[in-house]
């Protein structure tokens, strides 16, 4: 570890975590690059902690121009052709999450995990992760909810959310592990009804220039509730945002939102 990883492992042992999810066809070590500039602005306030996809995948199409010779690549849900069991692949989900939590509380960081922030497929799996967490709340009760995110960032992710729990709900809105968008037309009442909606705070993140924009305003509109979402949109493609007039307002909206859900 560097001097400059020394230091920041040691000012933010005590504050509260912000877990994040790279890409498809990415890795942490990546995503740990790639998020440099909104990691430098909330060090005063949070720890950042980066998990690896437990699945191998080639890389994708973004990360060869700067990051070919960075591999491993992963993705945090199986290839279709692979036809990974969907309980297997919630399972490898689960283990690659709680071994980053498990590694940075040894490593004697102490602060309560409050924000999730993913990119692309990892944004996809951060509202999931939160969908999840709030049936677990409604249908189980807090204290079986196995989480408690006050909130999540939301950068150029795709609908559908992904089921993480089918024990506890299902629903057609919903699709498993291994799809990329629903298995077929929706019910109609799971379709007009608001059980597959995530209720829970979301910052989401658009690049005006990203070929995927009209599939990351899908999960904004069909799968969040406009009561609780704030949404950011840049003039960028599909990539995190880097320069301080891009970085700048989702760093204001963070720390709002944080300071009004209690992560702070």
């Amino acid at each position: 570890m560097d001097a400059r990883n020394q230091e920041y492992h040691k000012n933010t042992l005590h504050l509260p975590r912000i877990l994040c999810l790279h890409g498809g066809g990415s890795n942490a070590r990546i995503f740990k690059t790639q998020c440099r500039v909104i990691s430098q602005r909330l060090e005063p306030y949070f720890r950042f902690a980066y998990a690896e996809a437990p699945f191998e995948s080639g890389p994708g199409p973004d990360v060869l121009s700067v990051y070919a010779e960075y591999g491993p690549f992963k993705r945090w849900f199986p290839d279709p052709v692979h036809e990974v069991d969907d309980r297997a692949a919630i399972e490898s989900i689960n283990k690659s999450i709680q071994t980053v939590m498990d590694e940075d509380n040894r490593s004697g960081a102490t602060g309560p995990w409050v924000g999730l922030l993913g990119f692309s497929q990892g944004a996809k799996l951060a509202a999931s992760l939160m969908f999840r967490q709030q049936v677990r709340v409604e249908k189980l009760g807090p204290a079986r909810a196995g989480s408690d995110w006050k909130f999540a960032v939301v950068m150029a992710g795709r609908a559908p959310i992904v089921n993480l729990d089918p024990d506890v709900f299902r629903s057609s809105m919903l699709s498993n592990t291994s799809q990329i968008d629903l298995s077929g037309p929706p019910d109609v009442d799971d379709l007009m009804g608001e059980g597959h909606v995530l209720k829970l705070p979301t910052i989401h993140v658009h690049g005006l220039a990203d070929p995927g924009l009209y599939f990351h305003r899908e999960l904004l509109d069909d799968y969040c509730s406009i009561d609780s979402v704030r949404v950011l949109e840049w003039d960028g493609a599909h990539r995190v945002p880097v320069k301080s007039a891009d970085v700048n307002p989702l760093i204001e909206e963070i720390l709002r939102l944080a300071k009004g859900t209690g992560a702070l």
